[in-house]
Order: C-alpha cells, then structure tokens, then sequence
C-alpha cells in the first residue's frame, strides 16, 4: 500500500529525474545558457492564483536538489510552503525561493507542473467530500491516475479528504465484468448459476480469508449470491441513487452488522453524489478526482536579488 509520505516511496524521486530528463537531457537548458549570468541568483514567490486545496509544494525543494547535485552554487533554499492539504483563497503566496538563477529556472516549470495537477486533484476531491459531509459515504479514488503519476495522485486524494481505494493490481482483488464473464462462461453448474457468485468463490478459494475481495454487480438480486461466496466488498456498478438504496435495504436485510460494504461507482458527478450518499452506501468511488481535474494555477514570480 502507500506509504504515509510520499517522500518515502522509491517512485517519487525516479518520477523527479524523468521529469527533468525529458526537459534536459539533449544539451541541457538552451536559454539559461544563453541568457543567465554565471552565479546569478533570482529571489521569488509561489502564488496560488486560484483558491483550493494545496497538495505537493514540497517537491519543489526536491526538484531543485536534484538539478543541483554535484554543482557547486546550484542550490535553491524553498521557505514558507504551505502544508498538504492547506485551504487557501486565491493570491495566496504559497511558498518563496531564493538561490541559484539557473536552478529555479530549469527546474520551475517541472515543479509546478506536479504542484498544479496535485493541488487540482486535491480540490476536486475537496470538493466531493463536501457535498457528503453529514452521511456514512466515503469518497474514494480509482486507478485511474496517469500513469507513473499514482503514488502522488493518490496522496492527493488523501490531502483532499478522500480515501484510497486498492493501490494497484496487487493487492486487493476486484472482480470486474469481464472476469465475471469468463466465470459465466466457463461455469458448470448451468446457467442460472449467479456468475459474478461463481468468480467470488474461485477467487476466496485461491486466495484465502486475509485478501479482501470486491465485486460489481450490475443487479441487486446478484447482491445475496456474492455475499453468500464471501465478498468482502460490492461495487455496485452504474446503478441509479434508486437502485442503491434498493441494493443498501437488500444488504442490511442480509447483513444487519454491515460487515460487506457497498460502493457506488460509474458516471458519478458533483450532481449526483448526494443523492448516492443519502441512499445510505458506505462508498462512492470516481476516476474523475485524477483523471479529469483542472490544475490549479500555481505561479513563480521572481526577480534578482
């Protein structure tokens, strides 16, 4: 799973040095060889020109250091950032910097790229949360991240309020459509058998009790059937607020302690969640908090010093 920080996980700085590769690595920076003095130093501000919710200024110093290695006077000092998750009005200052011209200039675009997109997706989960505040619902991610991007996509979530929902493919099974519809194919207890059943019951046979086991489900009278095989958890796929409130009433029925949990999934907007949340599901999950965000506007302004 990921870790508590970020800077603890190995992809974080390899995620760094591609970044500044794909910017350096034919001859490094053409227009701060032509145009910086040597040893010219900036001063400058980070400023949130957008009000929302802060998520990966630290990178910032990361950025810098890794420009700055093995170069004698390459270092950047990063002050004042504002912490994950802070909520700020626009024309915030944010964080300041002062060092190395070169530095900050080769360096400041990758940051803010990161810092912007982060802080994007920690609004729009911010957002969401919000709109639920006062039911059961929790509001989860996907693994629909850009790739390379989850570890720091997913933190995010968390800096936004949101929760994190399995990291990657290793380690929670979710059972999908297309895996349901190789159990109905190759089942042989006849074709009334429950598939999405079926592929529960192949999956905890392989896997044991300590692997927590998801499934969609596209109809309620599937709910029964795949809590009966031991699904830890049921994605309740594409349905309407309606229909999860019939799903929720069905489960409660059969689970009155409420040990599987329900989750709401597919098509899920600003719009609509409330209406999701107040059916009574435990959670409610969309891709759109990664994959569909508007950054948030984060400048650099510098001058001498």
């Amino acid at each position: 799973m990921i870790p508590t920080s970020p800077l603890d996980h190995h992809d974080v700085l390899a995620l760094v040095h591609a970044a500044l590769r794909e910017d350096l690595r034919y001859g490094g920076d053409l227009t701060v060889r032509a145009c910086v003095p040597a040893g010219a130093r900036l001063g400058g501000e980070i400023l949130a020109k957008g009000a929302g919710t802060i998520c990966g200024l630290w990178l910032f110093p990361v950025v810098f250091a890794a420009l700055a290695e093995d170069r004698p006077g390459a270092g950047v000092t990063v002050t004042d950032l504002a912490v994950d998750g802070a909520v700020v009005p626009a024309g915030t200052i944010i964080g300041r910097v002062s060092g190395s011209a070169a530095t900050i200039l080769s360096g400041e675009r990758t940051a803010l790229n990161l810092a912007q997109h982060l802080s994007g997706i920690a609004t729009a989960t911010a957002a969401l949360v919000a709109i639920v505040a006062g039911t059961r619902a929790k509001v989860l991610d996907t693994r629909k991240t850009v790739p390379g991007l989850r570890v720091l996509a997913k933190h995010a979530v968390v800096c936004g309020g949101g929760v994190n929902h399995r990291f990657g493919l290793h380690d929670q099974i979710l059972i999908k459509n297309n895996h349901i519809a190789l159990a109905r194919g190759r089942s042989q207890a006849g074709p009334q058998t429950c598939a999405a059943a079926e592929a529960v019951r192949r999956a905890r046979s392989a896997v044991g009790p300590a692997i927590t086991i998801q499934v969609e489900i596209d109809q309620v009278t599937d709910l029964a059937p795949v809590i009966a095989a031991g699904a830890d958890l049921v994605l309740l796929d594409n349905f309407d607020p309606h229909g999860a409130a019939q799903a929720v009433a069905e489960r409660d029925r059969i689970d009155p302690a409420r040990r599987v949990l329900l989750e709401a999934s597919g098509g899920i907007t600003a719009a609509s969640i409330r209406a999701f949340a107040e059916a009574g599901v435990d959670r409610i999950s969309t891709g759109a908090i990664t994959h569909s965000v508007k950054a948030l506007d984060i400048a650099l302004h510098c001058a001498p010093e």
